[in-house]
């Protein structure tokens, strides 16, 4: 499901990155593998290493790139920030919606960068603000019942850590890239084929919020949610607004090193 709710930006992110045949990709925060495996089918003469923290997803990622027959990705699960990848093993990194986690967002890039060979390319996708993302917006106000939640700290990871392109452009310099390019998306944000599963997936990834809340009141924001979910529902499924960031940028070995 977290695949598809964000799958819109795919064509968008994979044009971006103009895979070779012969490419060797790094997925940064692949879960289950739909982007590793979209990357594996165009560089088919290259290779494709899938990296994600959750052992389950990788565990899914390999289950369905063997059912593909896609004998060039591997999976491993394994923390993008500290792990040693070896220097300049890979012509492109891409990332879709991860890249906001890292705790070190410049020591985690610069060892992105140092695995990149020289003019490598990395593409990334990113949430632009809440304010212009609706399915957060509205699911967060539905399942708040009126409370003020706190927000993160600016440098803090979360969704929105990188929703300023002033602060991409900093993040990116300085980790020792060149050509930095960012430019405005807008889609979908699919939470489900219809109300019931968007409900529970919508739960399943925000369900925290009900925390400390009273019966009355965990009561009252469950049924907010499935107000707004029903507000959003077509013929085939449940969609809100949402925007992100598509970032390019190149490697430049020698000067930041």
């Amino acid at each position: 499901m977290f695949e598809r709710s964000v799958a819109g930006y795919d064509d968008a992110l994979f044009d971006a990155a103009g895979l070779r045949s012969t490419d060797q990709v790094l997925d940064l925060g692949c879960g289950t593998g739909s982007t590793s495996r979209r990357a594996a089918r165009s560089a088919m003469r290259g290779g494709v290493l899938g990296v994600d923290l959750s052992s389950a997803m990788v565990s899914a990622a390999c289950r369905r790139a063997e059912e593909e027959g896609l004998r060039n990705a591997e999976f491993l699960q394994a923390d993008a920030q500290i792990h040693p990848f070896a220097p300049a093993s890979f012509d492109v990194a891409i990332s879709r919606t991860a890249a906001m986690f890292f705790s070190d967002r410049v020591a985690a890039l610069a060892k992105v960068r140092r695995a990149l060979r020289p003019a490598g390319r990395l593409i990334l996708l990113v949430w632009r603000p809440a304010s212009r993302n609706a399915w957060f917006l509205e699911l967060t106000r539905a399942l708040a019942d009126g409370r003020r939640l706190p927000t993160p700290p600016p440098d803090a990871p979360s969704p929105f850590a990188l929703a300023d392109p002033d602060v991409i452009a900093a993040v990116l310099s300085a980790a020792g890239y060149a050509d930095v390019a960012i430019r405005g998306l807008e889609g979908g944000m699919y939470l489900g084929p219809d109300p019931e599963q968007a409900y529970d997936f919508t739960l399943g990834f925000l369900g925290w919020m009900l925390d400390g809340l009273d019966p009355v009141r965990r009561a009252r924001a469950c049924e907010a949610l499935r107000c707004t979910i029903d507000a959003h529902a077509g013929l085939d499924d449940v969609s809100f607004g949402s925007a992100a960031w598509l970032v390019t940028a190149r490697s430049q070995q020698a000067s930041a090193d």
